[in-house]
């Protein structure tokens, strides 16, 4: 018996490197299979050949039978999820919202968010007509919006003054080394178009200012914010709270990021209830001035995609009124309650 299984082996293997297809291979292994059944039944006990196959047709119809409830069942497994994924297309393609319908080709890409329950046809329909805004195309930007990018959100907007430098790359993974000296907004759009060319990217080659954050602002629906300038962020949330529009915030410090959901529209308070003042001068020093850890803003931007694909797609329950905290030292997360303050000169009932 072990001389046969042997030869199996050898089929499997010899036929893979000759590029044999698995199809292929099985037919053979089948035939093998019937060879030695063959031996068993036709040849008397005790020849030689029968004893060398096993000696006993009994041991091979038991195993062929075990693979053959293995293989049905693999088919069967494989027809279930074939007209689950084509259930889920066929209502993704019907949902009314947004215009147009998915091709074939963002439905296969798609996939693995149709079969899940929780966003299925529908939600991804609206991650597909959803617009986003990026505020930083940095360490919390970059993985941010490349996972974005990915997961088929419609449109989305990138915003940031900066140009990419040596010492981004440690961190800012959506950025290459030939693309040093090139603005941060066009090289994150470069790598996202690279990445899914289903997607809208609008680049901003600028600093957030209060001359353009109203009316920018107000032509997407969602916001992430995951710069490192104290001002930015006080102004991003002022100009999200006024128009109501969720804003998704990270943060980073050496080894510990942080993420939470802004909605006050939704009862949750807002940024600057949180922080009511800026920090003084050094007591929130930069990612240059005390480091960071480099995978650590990947974890973290991947976090902000996460909360804003659940907002999106209204799935689970995102981080509104709460801060996940990230302890990747010591590989601790803890999450805490935040409380709108009625005096926050933003979402207060005095502001």
């Amino acid at each position: 018996m072990l001389l046969v299984l042997g030869l199996g082996a050898a089929i499997w293997g010899l036929g893979h490197l000759l590029g044999a297809s698995k199809v292929a291979r099985l037919y053979l292994l089948g035939l093998l299979y019937v060879i030695v059944l063959m031996i068993q039944v036709a040849l008397p006990h005790g020849h030689g050949l029968r004893e060398l196959t096993g000696g006993s047709p009994a041991l091979w119809l038991i195993l062929g039978g075990f693979v053959a409830l293995g293989l049905a069942y693999a088919l069967v497994l494989r027809r279930v999820k074939a007209r689950a994924l084509a259930g889920e297309a066929a209502r993704a393609a019907e949902a009314p919202s947004g215009p147009g319908r998915m091709s074939d080709s963002e439905l296969e890409r798609y996939a693995r968010h149709i079969v899940l329950r929780e966003l299925g046809g529908p939600g991804q329909k609206k991650l597909r007509n959803a617009k986003v805004l990026v505020v930083g195309a940095g360490g919390l930007g970059a993985p941010a919006l490349q996972y974005l990018a990915a997961a088929g959100v419609g449109t989305l907007g990138v915003i940031d003054d900066d140009v990419v430098e040596n010492a981004n790359l440690q961190r800012q993974v959506i950025h290459t080394d030939a693309r040093i000296g090139m603005p941060k907004v066009f090289s994150a759009q470069a790598a996202m178009e690279a990445q899914n060319p289903y997607v809208t990217v609008k680049p901003y080659h600028r600093r957030m200012d209060p001359e353009i954050a109203e009316a920018l602002i107000g032509e997407y629906d969602l916001i992430l914010d995951g710069t490192d300038d104290t001002d930015t962020r006080y102004l991003v949330n002022r100009m999200a709270v006024a128009q109501g529009k969720p804003l998704v915030s990270g943060a980073l410090s050496q080894w510990e990021g942080q993420v939470s959901v802004f909605d006050p529209a939704r009862g949750t308070p807002c940024y600057q209830c949180l922080f009511p003042v800026a920090a003084a001068p050094g007591m929130a020093p930069s990612c240059a001035q005390a480091g960071v850890l480099g995978p650590l803003p990947g974890v973290v931007g991947a976090m902000m995609a996460v909360e804003a694909v659940k907002v999106i797609a209204g799935a689970g329950q995102p981080l509104l009124g709460e801060m996940l905290i990230y302890d990747a030292l010591w590989g601790e997360t803890r999450k805490i309650t935040l409380k709108r303050k009625d005096d926050c000169p933003v979402c207060g009932t005095a502001a």
